[in-house]
């Protein structure tokens, strides 16, 4: 028996019938408040998103084997990523609920679950039940703080950021692992020490102090020229020891918003 017109259906449609996988489709509103609605996700953003994902994985491989230095390296690797994500969907104008999602739940692996990891495999484990309950301290901090940033957005003042970003929070635990590591120090020797500086970090994180985001520099606009001279005498600063460089820029940027909070009381006390 010959089919007739009404039987025949698109090839893309048999072709979605035969995967087990459901095309995204997502509602947005367009410049007239309209919704509209758009199918599939934007790739070039969200491949940056991946690679972040995996850097987080491939440190939580790395930590469960004992490879510390290799690990923290990712972990730094994994902020360049997640950087350039953001930057990416909006000069190409490819920024979507997915991609902020998906962006979000990567940030919760490579920023929340492998520093935790990180530091409990190198020192916290030596100290039982108290280091798993600090490693899940920092990871519900981190869960914390990208869920009400995620709901902050478009409501606060973009300059600043509610709480230590999990990022930073990520650098100065796995700074403290890779400076401390490449010295050939055991973690078990200084566990109080990084008990006490991963459970601050994860404090941090869901605090209300607020840290500098650096979000209003013009990147796109002209500079002086000494100034690209200034970035490559950075870039051989932090490339003559990475692992000792990197820690103290997180942990002066970890330490500035107390310190700015502490001297907003003080002047507010004097007033």
């Amino acid at each position: 028996m010959s089919e007739g017109p009404e039987d025949q259906k698109p090839a893309g449609d048999n072709l979605e019938s035969l995967l087990p996988i459901d095309e995204h489709v997502e509602e947005v509103q367009d410049a007239e408040g309209r919704k509209v609605r758009h199918r599939g996700i934007y790739l070039l953003p969200n491949l940056f998103t991946t690679a972040n994902l995996f850097a987080g994985f491939y440190s939580i491989i790395n930590a469960m084997n004992g490879n510390f230095y290799v690990a923290a390296a990712a972990v730094f690797v994994a902020m360049v990523l997640d950087s350039l994500d953001g930057r990416v969907a909006r000069l190409t104008n490819t920024q979507s609920a997915f991609g902020a999602e998906y962006d979000s739940l990567s940030d919760m692996v490579a920023f929340g679950v492998a520093p935790a990891l990180l530091a409990f495999e190198w020192a916290l484990g030596s100290m039982g039940k108290v280091g798993w309950m600090v490693a899940f301290i920092y990871v519900a901090g981190a869960a914390l703080r990208l869920a009400r940033f995620n709901t902050q957005i478009g409501s606060v003042d973009k300059r600043y950021f509610i709480g230590l970003a999990s990022p930073a929070a990520a650098g100065v635990v796995a700074g403290t692992v890779w400076a401390f590591s490449d010295f050939g120090i055991k973690g078990s020797n200084m566990a109080f020490a990084v008990a006490l500086l991963v459970a601050a970090a994860g404090c941090l994180m869901v605090s209300n102090i607020k840290y500098y985001s650096f979000k209003d520099l013009d990147l796109k606009g002209r500079v002086p020229f000494v100034a690209i001279l200034v970035v490559v005498l950075v870039f051989a600063v932090v490339f003559s020891d990475p692992p000792r460089i990197l820690l103290l820029i997180f942990l002066a940027y970890a330490f500035s918003g107390p310190i700015q909070y502490l001297l907003q009381l003080r002047r507010r006390k004097s007033v």
